[in-house]
């Protein structure tokens, strides 16, 4: 019986966990599901005869390396932090390992020793980045089937509440992990629009904005993600005069999300005494110069960062909680750590609305005779109301189809990889579509 490990059972993982377990017997392997809170792992097994839930830290190195040289295939869905960790020890180990974080250097540093073992590295195994991979590839390899010269590449991903269940007055629900949506945009980001490299700092990802229109959901606005441009070599897009990706939000998230990153507030690294015993006023009022003006927060606020007092965005911040004059009362030591609590309890997914999962593709190609084509391509995937969410199936869903296809010897390659590779993203994209993972497309000319 071959040994699935699971290292995190977090809101990304209840679609992952349940098809591994759904399969065990047909496959005959066994999950255990491992997390530093073991409830969140039972939770997550549910007592199934080929499935157990065990206590897992991280940083414990001797439990560590005993769970992973038991298990056969590794699928790490702990946060981005450990990414190197678990990939090292698994190297070490000779044991395959599927991951749904983004590939670093530290992890492309590892290839020629995976290469060496004998074992596939698999990264980027989720949702974005992942099916975004698998659908963007195999839409330019018939691109350029058709004689197609590709010049700008687009896309767009997002994880959101479902229209109907965007009611609070962010219009955002907490779906996956809060961490990365406060942090989200730390390191800036870089694009290439109309053969001009732009690049972002921190503070300016959120100023920088458009609208999209999506089939099937309506306008929304986008923000640069990360690097659009390492992409060009691992697409084969050197000579694209667009290279763009993208998030996705309601419009009006990134104005109210900017004066969170310009008051400081997503920060991770400096950690603040006494946190505990202080209230939400208390903690903002750290991040304001002593000689702020106006007679309270709200107004000394408002005036530093130079926003309407009684606007839009200044409700959103009182509705967040962040005047509040509650105490945290919990042993936070960063003003990050308060903030990805006070987002996990302020904009929770009603229990019976749904999510929703968007990923576009927008890409134009010109062709010998002159013509110039659009291609769009767009998946648009609803969870179920009260239940699995569609983050969780479309994140959860592709390492789970890589699983199995490793153990099952139909992903014969090794190093360190993302699904760029068409021994990859080919026999993924076909079980992707037996699950019910399709993407609608339309072409239309480009004058």
């Amino acid at each position: 019986m071959k040994q699935i490990l699971v290292l995190g059972a977090g809101q990304s993982s209840p679609y992952l966990i349940k098809y591994l377990l759904d399969h065990a017997v047909e496959y005959d392997w066994f999950v255990t599901v491992g997390d530093i809170n073991i409830e969140n792992a039972r939770k997550r097994v549910q007592n199934h005869p080929r499935g157990e839930a065990i206590h897992f830290d991280v940083h414990d190195s001797i439990m560590r390396s005993q769970q992973i040289r038991k298990a056969n295939l590794v699928v790490n869905m702990l946060s981005p932090t450990f990414q190197h960790l678990i990939a090292l020890e698994c190297i070490h180990a000779g044991k395959p390992m599927v991951s749904t974080s983004y590939q670093d250097l530290q992890i492309r540093k590892l290839d020629m020793d995976a290469h060496r073992k004998g074992i596939l590295i698999l990264n980027e195994m989720g949702l974005d980045p992942g099916i975004d991979h698998i659908s963007a590839m195999n839409l330019m390899e018939r691109i350029r089937q058709e004689g197609g010269h590709i010049t700008e590449f687009i896309s767009y991903g997002s994880g959101l509440p479902a229209p109907e269940a965007s009611t609070n007055p962010l219009r955002y629900c907490i779906t996956w992990n809060p961490r990365n949506v406060v942090m989200a945009g730390e390191h800036g980001a870089q694009y290439m629009e109309e053969s001009h490299i732009k690049i972002l700092p921190y503070h300016g990802v959120f100023q920088r904005t458009w609208s999209v229109s999506v089939d099937g959901v309506g306008v929304l606005e986008a923000y640069p993600n990360r690097d659009s441009l390492v992409y060009l070599d691992l697409y084969g897009l050197n000579d694209v005069k667009t290279m763009i990706r993208g998030t996705l939000r309601y419009p009006g998230w990134s104005e109210t999300w900017l004066q969170i990153v310009r008051l400081g507030l997503p920060n991770e690294t400096m950690q603040i005494p006494g946190l505990e015993n202080r209230s939400y006023r208390e903690l903002v009022e750290m991040f304001l110069p002593i000689n702020a003006s106006g007679s309270n927060l709200e107004q000394r606020l408002a005036h530093f960062l130079n926003i309407n007092p009684t606007g839009k965005i200044m409700e959103n911040l009182r509705w967040l909680g962040l005047f509040s004059s509650e105490k945290i009362g919990k042993p936070f030591r960063t003003s990050a750590e308060v903030l990805i609590d006070l987002l996990n309890r302020k904009l929770k997914l009603p229990e019976d609305a749904r999510d929703m999962v968007i990923l576009v593709n927008r890409i134009i190609a010109e062709f010998s005779d002159g013509t110039r084509k659009r291609y769009i391509s767009t998946m648009v995937e609803y969870g179920e109301p009260g239940g699995l969410t569609a983050i969780s199936k479309t994140v959860g869903l592709p390492a789970a189809l890589a699983t199995k296809l490793i153990l099952t010897g139909q992903l014969p390659i090794t190093g360190c990889q993302i699904p760029t590779h068409p021994a990859i993203y080919q026999p993924v994209l076909e079980e992707l579509k037996k699950e019910g993972i399709t993407f609608r497309e339309r072409v239309e000319e480009v004058e």
